[in-house]
């Protein structure tokens, strides 16, 4: 079957570990089925299995993706693919299973025609719902989800700032803050960017590293290194930030004596569980929500998009489509 795959790690040029190929059909133990892949996207994720992160070297080559819309081949019905893989005997919230892993790290990813999963990870996509839409929400629109309505302890009426403006996660979060009722202030690197913030609903847009005319009740950091003193500059005394990613780098300065003076909060927050993710299927159907795409392309035109990401060129989710047989 057709598939992008990562051929072994590359940590200094990640594209050139970049294949579009024929791959073995999908292995499916038993409670498992095949998905016929119609939208797959696109997240840092795979940029980093590229570079031989989050992976065993002898999980090489892996077909990539955690984000899959399809069809199960064994019902015909239109489904959603919660990404995050739980041990088979684990119960309750995936995310906090030691041996939790996503799919392309340990198990062929869905950059594919077909992936297998475990049966317990589809959810019905609402017909309301584009295939490329509905393949946005499992990676990063679910942790925007959990950041905000799980994690952050924010109520309606707060101000949250979230760092950056462009990515698939930040564009969830000022998208989903704005409709809970929060204050929405974003980050972003260019008039470009902060414009498309504002677009969203953020009620307004700073420079990367501005002083904000005050300090907000909590933070949404996904970039790390680069942002991470302005986050914790830009918290009120009692104030939260919330993490879920570094994309520009994992070791930030620890600033400790500011998180205890000021009693600030740090807490991570990764992906989030199936529950979740049917509930903020719900809430799109309910507000009219819907995710950002910042581009749709073939998945024999993969590469385009992985070099788009890498270069910071994004405005929403960038999608892979594939074509299928029509739903039974």
């Amino acid at each position: 079957m057709r598939a992008v795959y990562a051929t072994g790690p590359n940590a200094d040029d990640p594209l050139a570990a970049l294949e579009l190929g024929d791959r073995p059909e999908p292995e499916v133990p038993p409670g498992w089925t095949t998905v016929a892949v119609r939208a797959a996207s696109l997240n840092h994720h795979d940029l980093f299995t590229l570079r031989g992160v989050g992976i065993h070297a002898d999980r090489f080559p892996m077909i990539l993706g955690c984000d899959a819309a399809g069809v199960d081949e064994e019902t015909g019905a239109e489904i959603i693919v919660h990404a995050v893989i739980s041990s088979p005997d684990w119960t309750g919230d995936e995310t906090l299973d030691p041996r939790r892993s996503l799919l392309s790290e340990v198990h062929p990813g869905t950059f594919a025609e077909r992936v297998a999963v475990p049966r317990r990870n589809l959810v019905p996509k609402p017909a309301e719902l584009s295939f490329a839409q509905a393949a946005c929400l499992p990676t990063a629109w679910l942790t925007a989800y959990r950041m905000l309505f799980v994690r952050s302890g924010l109520r309606p009426g707060d101000t949250v700032l979230v760092q950056g403006s462009s990515g698939g996660v930040a564009t969830a979060l000022i998208s989903l803050a704005r409709v809970a009722g929060y204050r929405v202030w974003a980050t972003g690197r260019s008039a470009e960017k902060r414009s498309a913030a504002l677009a969203l609903g953020a009620h307004a847009a700073f420079e990367p590293g501005a002083r904000l005319p005050e300090r907000v009740d909590a933070v949404m950091e996904t970039v790390g290194e680069a942002t991470w003193s302005h986050s914790l500059r830009s918290l009120r005394p009692g104030g939260t930030l919330v993490i879920s990613g570094a994309t520009t780098g994992p070791n930030p300065p620890a600033e400790l004596s500011r998180v205890f003076y000021l009693q600030l909060s740090v807490i991570g927050s990764v992906m989030g569980t199936r529950g979740e993710l049917a509930s903020m299927i719900t809430l799109l159907g309910t507000t009219g929500l819907r995710p950002m795409v910042d581009a749709e392309l073939p998945l024999a035109d993969a590469r385009a998009g992985f070099a788009r990401m890498l270069a910071g060129d994004t405005a929403g989710k960038i999608v892979f489509t594939l074509d299928g047989p029509p739903a039974r």
